[in-house]
């Protein structure tokens, strides 16, 4: 079964049911549900491109001062693995839009620097669990600081393993950015998926 979700301006719409807005939110045994998300049933990896094509059309993008077409929010495509009917595993990729300068929006119009904000403030979020899960002292990763890290907490915590692929540009101009991402990169790495945080 597939989902997909885009997360723009700290709003979580679902891009598989013509964006319907959703509501995340924890249940008694703190596992994140969203109600109304629709779930694909499908049978072919054909299928699950299809799917992420149709659902890819429907994200909201931007021109900016860096891309003719960049993405102006975070996608979630998860992959709910079934046999026999019971649920086996599930596997969650996440496209997180780049962290943005006032200078990489150029001239751009107020919409499209508050999209940059919002971004920054939910990668800002994650990068603040992030550090809490590397550092043994803390007691509290603080996953409630966007819907961002409130869907991403199940791929953090208990038995789940993380990897990241960082996308980055050989530019010169580009440097420090790629550095940063680099450093981002290294400190996922470094989790050691918690049972109970």
């Amino acid at each position: 079964r597939v989902s997909m979700m885009e997360i723009y301006g700290d709003e979580v719409y679902d891009l598989l049911a013509n964006r319907n807005k959703l509501i995340p939110r924890e249940d008694s045994k703190k596992k994140v549900q969203i109600k109304g998300l629709e779930c694909v049933e499908t049978e072919s990896k054909e299928d699950i491109l299809r799917l992420v094509n149709q659902g890819s059309a429907l994200r909201c993008t931007s021109v900016t001062g860096m891309n003719e077409t960049s993405s102006r929010s975070h996608a979630v495509i998860q992959l709910q693995l079934e046999q026999g009917g019971r649920p086996t595993g599930l596997l969650s990729f996440i496209d997180l839009a780049g962290s943005e300068k006032g200078s990489d929006t150029g001239e751009n119009e107020k919409k499209t620097r508050l999209e940059g904000a919002e971004i920054n403030k939910s990668l800002l979020a994650l990068k603040e669990c992030i550090r809490a899960m590397n550092d043994p002292s803390s007691g509290f990763t603080p996953f409630r600081g966007s819907k961002l890290t409130l869907i991403l907490r199940e791929s953090f915590v208990g038995a789940g393993r993380t990897v990241m692929i960082a996308n980055i540009s050989p530019h010169a101009g580009s440097c420090v950015e790629t550095l940063n991402t680099l450093r981002y990169a290294d400190r996922v790495k470094q989790i050691g998926s918690t049972p109970g945080r």
